[in-house]
């Protein structure tokens, strides 16, 4: 699949070269507090939550999480910044958007023009007619997000994945 290109931003399927990459990202406190603690300690955990999250969903269900990075001069190396893309989570009856940036580039829009760009893409690709997002209920700045690319409050349910309460957002 060719990347996705939106102004600034370059998103593509993410592969285990992206290890260390995705060992940082789920590092930072941030990720941590907001999303959970997925127990990747080391490159070969970052290679496994690669396999089993996002390439197995590739092979599932034609979507996952793809790497997102600034866009780059032609031949300049990519400068990964987070990941965002759709996720089919067994609870949820539609697949929901995900986001996760490095706190360094929190609050410049890079996760609402990334999350435009896969609603778009997860329409016209693969014809999704709903897509949902959920957050951590304090999570203030991905509950802007979400807002901002067209989804409302519907109400607030518990993650089997957590045991916490999360907002649910719809179409």
């Amino acid at each position: 699949m060719s990347p996705i290109l939106t102004a600034r931003l370059s998103l593509r399927l993410m592969e285990l070269r992206d290890a260390e990459f995705i060992l940082d990202l789920l590092n930072q406190e941030s990720f941590i507090r907001q999303i959970g603690d997925k127990g990747v300690r080391n490159l070969a955990d970052a290679g496994d939550y690669i396999l089993e999250g996002p390439m197995l969903s590739y092979q599932r269900h034609g979507y996952g999480l793809f790497l997102t990075a600034l866009r780059t001069p032609l031949r300049a190396p990519e400068i990964p910044i987070g990941i965002c893309g759709l996720l089919q989570r067994d609870w949820l009856e539609h697949p929901d958007i995900g986001f996760a940036f490095l706190p360094q580039y929190a609050g410049q829009g890079y996760a609402t023009e990334s999350a435009l760009a896969v609603m778009q893409h997860g329409r016209r690709t693969h014809g999704l007619d709903r897509i949902v997002g959920i957050t951590a209920v304090d999570n203030h700045a991905s509950i802007a997000v979400l807002q901002k690319i067209g989804l409302r409050y519907e109400g607030t349910t518990t993650s089997p994945d957590s045991g916490k309460a999360v907002k649910l957002f719809g179409p």
